[in-house]
């Protein structure tokens, strides 16, 4: 299969035809995904590394219209292949998406992971069946951001403060600094996001990736995954790049990529087709299936394709 720059050297020869050949060529090897596995295939895309601060980019409610396009008209008895490429995004969108996809497919829906899906990407991930991952794909901690403040963090910093104030009155006047930048009630709304999110990822873990083992033990690997997912201490960040063999360790179901050589070639031409196309054209944002029916945003108005 065709690695980067023999994608790039296709697009331009489509281009000299005079064809809309980015588009023409993403399409053709969805398709070949589709024919090699059987399976549906939805590609959901963000721009977020080509464009950084561009809004829009993070999974948001929107979204929801993309998804449908996409699911209308499929053969839902085939499954779906999803294959994610986002920083995250809002935590009730998450859901909300998680939610109707299973409505769609019930738990026949495997996350394909060519990069990176980071927050609620991964949140999506463990609500699949199974994560296909290569040695390059990473996915990210599940801690929820307030305002671009983690969650964890702040909660974490209040019981220090407690902790510290108890030990020694004298530091009541640092703390009191510290804490009283905090909004009213902005305490509480982090706790709330952050058991939410737990929450949620342990009750998607536990229907779906490990239904078909028992109740305890189920509950037990659930209750490990999101432990680490949500590891302020051991993450050290909303960034941290979680690679397979760590996810596979803390118990997720990760398929390797590299285990069928045809499916690693046709996944990441995949990839790099969407990669040309939001690096190269004003896009932001993909969510298409193998039958070519897409929802494509620009920075500013989203574009039917």
């Amino acid at each position: 299969m065709p690695n980067w720059n023999e994608i790039l050297e296709e697009v331009e020869d489509k281009k000299r035809e005079g064809l809309q050949a980015v588009d023409l060529i993403r399409r053709k090897y969805l398709r070949k995904l589709h024919e090699k596995t059987g399976r549906n295939v939805i590609a959901y895309y963000s721009g977020w590394l080509s464009k950084p601060g561009i809004r829009g980019t993070e999974i948001n409610d929107e979204d929801k219209n993309g998804f449908m396009m996409a699911v209308n008209k499929l053969d839902r008895e085939k499954g779906l292949d999803l294959i994610l490429h986002t920083p995250g995004g809002e935590i009730a969108a998450t859901e909300s998406i998680v939610n109707y996809l299973r409505k769609m497919f019930g738990s026949n829906i495997r996350a394909i992971v060519p990069q990176i899906a980071m927050s609620g990407g991964t949140m999506i991930a463990c609500s699949c069946k199974s994560i296909v991952m290569g040695k390059q794909s990473n996915l990210g901690p599940i801690d929820p951001q307030i305002g671009g403040i983690p969650a964890q963090g702040v909660i974490l910093e209040f019981e220090r403060a407690l902790s510290e104030i108890k030990q020694d009155l004298d530091t009541l006047q640092l703390w009191s600094l510290i804490i009283g930048q905090y909004p009213p009630t902005f305490l509480s709304r982090c706790e709330n996001a952050v058991e939410r999110s737990k929450q949620f990822v342990k009750n998607q873990l536990a229907a779906v990736m490990f239904q078909n083992i028992s109740l305890e033990k189920r509950a037990y690997l659930a209750d490990q995954v999101v432990d680490k997912l949500t590891d302020y201490d051991e993450n050290r960040g909303h960034d941290r790049h979680i690679h397979s063999e760590d996810c596979e360790s803390m118990g997720l179901v990760i398929e390797r990529l590299e285990d069928d050589d045809e499916l690693q070639d046709l996944v990441l031409t995949v990839h790099h087709c969407y990669m040309h196309t939001l690096m190269n054209y004003p896009v932001t944002k993909i969510t298409e299936n193998q039958l070519g029916v897409a929802l494509v945003k620009t920075g500013a108005v989203p574009n039917q394709g």
